[in-house]
């Protein structure tokens, strides 16, 4: 059973289930909610790439991602590009901007760090809000474009929109999967437990800070993107810091700095959320006691604490077998038992 129930098998699981998910129900209410699981997915990827992996907690993840998805509808809906090249458009500016303000936020740590990103978070807000003359301020902007098709392949069902999302997600939890088991990866653990030793043995901190939250932006911006190709209207509210604490809570609660993380947090809010509706405007005074608790017992998420409990296993498991073998090897009696017998059969 243990076998079966290893890594590789409950990630093939998964993407069999996703893969078809939309098979299964004839709701597409159902496939939307999914489908919008999996965008933020690809956010909460980005901050946990740089809050789980480097230390470094932004709080402007909401303003990267309604500037990814104000960059798609501005390009769409006013400069009237097509729609694939405005969403790489989308994301070079996007990343542009991460670099931008990587190079002078991470001169800062910790919790400076953090309000500097609040802060800037909240100056994008203002700035969207604010500026009606390109954003529409907070009237917004309609008619964002749906996906143009790809040859054979077009974009225009609910459906057809889930498999797109659902690509880039397997994308990102592709290039994390890589970045995690790298040397790169390795290093940016060895910056987020002790900085100043990563430097003494030669790291270039900054450097790696700088990749990672650039990495960071950009997935924020392609989950806007997505996200305003996905409901055809944005707000200003996109970029409002409740998001960013949307997606901080499905980290926290999926499990920070872990690969699966992301998926199981964000899968379990966002469907518990549905089920909780008549309860939205006093959500927080249910998740609030149970975050804390769980940021108390478990701070490593639901992932972790289940990884803890099967490391735990595995060592008492070998700590039993060792200790079996252990009075074998050292009981005298076994032996004068066996000598005893050999004697009696050569005789």
């Amino acid at each position: 059973m243990v076998k079966v129930l290893n890594k590789r098998n409950i990630i093939i699981a998964l993407i069999v289930f996703s893969a078809v998910f939309p098979l299964l129900t004839e709701n597409n209410y159902l496939i939307h909610i999914m489908t919008s699981s999996f965008i933020w997915m690809i956010g909460v990827y980005g901050l946990n790439l740089l809050a789980g992996y480097t230390g470094y907690l932004s709080l402007a993840h909401a303003g990267f991602f309604a500037i990814g998805a104000y960059s798609l509808g501005i390009l769409t809906v006013k400069a009237h590009l097509n729609f694939w090249l405005a969403f790489l458009l989308s994301l070079v500016i996007t990343g542009l901007l991460g670099l931008l303000v990587g190079l002078i936020s991470l001169r800062t740590k910790e919790h400076f760090f953090a309000i500097y990103t609040l802060c800037l978070g909240y100056i994008i807000y203002l700035v969207i809000d604010k500026w009606e003359g390109l954003t529409e301020g907070v009237r917004g902007l309609i008619g964002i474009p749906a996906p143009t098709g790809i040859g054979p392949i077009k974009f225009e069902t609910e459906v057809s929109h889930y498999y797109l999302v659902l690509f880039f997600l397997l994308l990102v939890v592709l290039i994390m999967y890589r970045i995690v088991h790298s040397l790169s990866g390795r290093t940016y653990i060895a910056i987020r437990n002790s900085e100043d030793l990563a430097q003494t043995i030669g790291i270039s901190t900054m450097k790696n800070k700088l990749t990672v939250f650039v990495l960071s932006t950009l997935f924020a911006g392609l989950a806007g993107a997505l996200y305003a190709s996905f409901v055809r209207f944005i707000g200003p509210d996109i970029g409002s810091i409740s998001i960013t604490f949307d997606l901080l809570t499905y980290l926290l609660v999926g499990g920070i700095g872990t690969l699966s993380g992301p998926l199981v947090g964000t899968l379990i809010i966002v469907w518990l959320s549905q089920y909780l509706q008549d309860f939205q405007e006093n959500r927080m005074l249910i998740f609030g006691p149970v975050l804390t608790l769980l940021i108390i017992f478990y701070p490593r998420g639901l992932v972790g604490a289940v990884s803890a409990w099967n490391t735990k296993r595995i060592a008492k498991k070998e700590q039993r077998l060792s200790h079996n073998t252990t009075r074998i090897k050292g009981e005298p009696f076994i032996e004068s038992e066996i000598i005893p017998d050999k004697k009696v059969k050569e005789g």
